[in-house]
């Protein structure tokens, strides 16, 4: 019977319907020396006139909220990405780290995709998260 019960609410988890708030599922990964450390992309940032926030992740993809920086009456759009990650490079005598990276505009429809309503992004964030 509780199988039942598990199996009918598999679909309930905190991706199925939008939210405010950042979530993300715990998962059970042990640390070992050899695992490399990517930097995290940032939950909130600007960019070309634009506001950016998390509000979803799912593994290796993410929901961002777009909000147009000063306008009167802002537009909101969902951007959801497909994360991938960068590894370190020099630059002179200086590092940079491992990175998880957004999309490029050359990535758009294969990696970024932008919706103006909550729902379907979300159903893309399933999607490209393999959920």
């Amino acid at each position: 019977m509780i199988a039942s019960t598990l199996k009918r609410r598999a679909g309930n988890f905190p991706v199925s319907s939008p939210s405010r708030e950042i979530k993300t599922r715990a998962t059970a990964e042990a640390g070992s020396k050899k695992q490399r450390f990517y930097k995290p992309l940032p939950t909130r940032f600007r960019r070309d006139g634009f506001d950016y926030r998390q509000i979803a992740r799912e593994r290796d993809a993410a929901i961002y909220e777009q909000k147009q920086i000063g306008g009167s009456n802002p537009s909101v759009c969902y951007e959801v990405v497909r994360i991938r990650r960068r590894e370190g490079f020099q630059i002179n005598s200086r590092f940079v780290e491992p990175a998880e990276v957004y999309p490029s505009s050359d990535a758009w429809g294969v990696d970024g995709f932008t919706f103006t309503d909550k729902d379907a992004a979300f159903a893309k964030l399933r999607e490209v998260a393999g959920l």
